[in-house]
């Protein structure tokens, strides 16, 4: 055997990639790097709404820490990198393929949802969606316009749960927990909240002389919010705890500041107004689920724990005769499967939240809100909320 030519066949140096190789490898390289960071790791987030604030305002983008919690493993695989639901550029195209479904699992996280964490979820009414009212529950839709207007005027799809709109709250209540509004404050296991700092109620403010308030001094002390007239010398705003005593001691107002409470029943979750009278400021008391807990079934309570135990979990639900039958076996009892939340925005009178829709299922938890690393308003780039954690 001829040695010479082996060693010189292997001391070649190596072919050299061409640029366009080189540049391929590199991109698909760092497709892959960013797909498992914002899957497992972080995810870039934007608040599109004033739900929050004013803890989080309109064109914050955030950090949501997948770790927190436990990076939730996609359940939904098959899927564009960078994108959502929605093929960008396009109006309805799906931007993932429903061939293959894996079932719900998180890997080992920091730690549970806590209360007063603020959490980004899938909205749990996205299951099924009119594409061009996607901005609204389908649900409530069906509610006021009836089912068949829906369908006829709507092209109606379903999403799995990890590709349905991402929505952003503060967690009031975990599971186990009892929970109540009364009169707007929310009332955990008995004990009443500490209203977040930052968050904002509706106040009717009266003044002497029935005029509006100094804007300038407003602007000063940070409320920027418009004022309505509520009736003669009855003016409203949204406040926050703070803006609320600094407008109380003002001698024009001479401490007639009131928090409005709402009277309207219409549309407040669970929309069954032979058994619950609720509001968004009086509601409950109702158990949040939680897993492995055996709650009795009857007909003041069925409707708390429909979607829950139909649709979250999965099992067939039917009433004949007065009596509850689940996957085909009568019973007056149903223990929970997962563990579910009751989601709030600050801006307490400004936001569609779980008095609207009711439980959120620990399936749907998509991470903790983290850092916010840039910000902007119309004055510009907000400085001083840059790189501000999130509390």
């Amino acid at each position: 055997m001829n040695l010479a030519f082996w060693r010189k066949k292997d001391g070649q140096p190596k072919k050299k990639k061409s640029a366009v190789r080189e540049w391929i490898d590199a991109a698909v390289f760092a497709i892959i790097a960013a797909t498992l960071i914002r899957t497992f790791i972080f995810e870039a987030y934007t608040i599109p709404t004033p739900s929050m604030e004013k803890t989080l305002l309109v064109n914050d983008f955030l950090f949501v820490s997948k770790v927190s919690y436990g990076p939730r493993v996609p359940m939904t695989p098959l899927a564009v990198p960078f994108t959502h639901h929605t093929l960008p550029l396009t109006k309805y195209t799906k931007a993932y393929s429903e061939a293959v479904q894996w079932k719900y699992r998180r890997l080992p996280g920091f730690g549970d949802v806590r209360r007063n964490d603020v959490v980004v979820f899938n909205f749990p009414e996205g299951d099924t969606v009119a594409l061009e009212r996607s901005d609204e529950s389908y649900y409530d839709l069906v509610r006021r316009m009836g089912r068949e207007g829906v369908w006829s005027q709507y092209r109606v799809i379903s999403r799995p749960v990890d590709k349905r709109e991402n929505y952003i709250k503060r967690c009031v209540g975990i599971a186990g927990d009892t929970l109540e509004v009364r009169e707007g404050i929310v009332v955990v296991n008995g004990v009443p909240e500490n209203p977040p700092p930052a968050g904002q109620r509706q106040y009717a403010v009266t003044t002497n002389n029935g005029d509006p308030l100094n804007t300038m001094r407003l602007e000063e002390m940070g409320i920027t919010n418009p004022y309505e007239v509520l009736e003669v010398g009855k003016l409203f705003y949204n406040l926050t705890p703070s803006e609320e005593k600094a407008i109380k001691a003002m001698p024009v107002v001479n401490g007639n500041v009131q928090p409005l409470i709402s009277p309207v029943v219409d549309g407040v979750w669970p929309q069954d107004t032979a058994h619950f009278k609720w509001t968004v400021d009086n509601l409950g008391p109702l158990y949040i689920p939680k897993k492995g807990a055996t709650i009795q079934l009857d007909s003041a309570n069925i409707e708390l724990y429909r979607r829950v135990i139909s649709v979250y979990e999965k099992n067939t639900l039917e009433t004949k005769d007065g009596r509850f039958i689940i996957n085909g076996q009568p019973t007056n009892s149903y223990t929970f499967k997962m563990n579910y939340y009751w989601m709030m925005g600050d801006n307490r009178h400004k936001s569609l939240d779980s008095r609207y829709w009711g439980f959120v299922p620990e399936d749907h938890v998509v991470g903790k809100a983290w850092l916010i690393w840039m910000s902007y308003g119309t004055n510009g780039i907000r400085w001083s909320r840059l790189f501000s954690t999130i509390k």
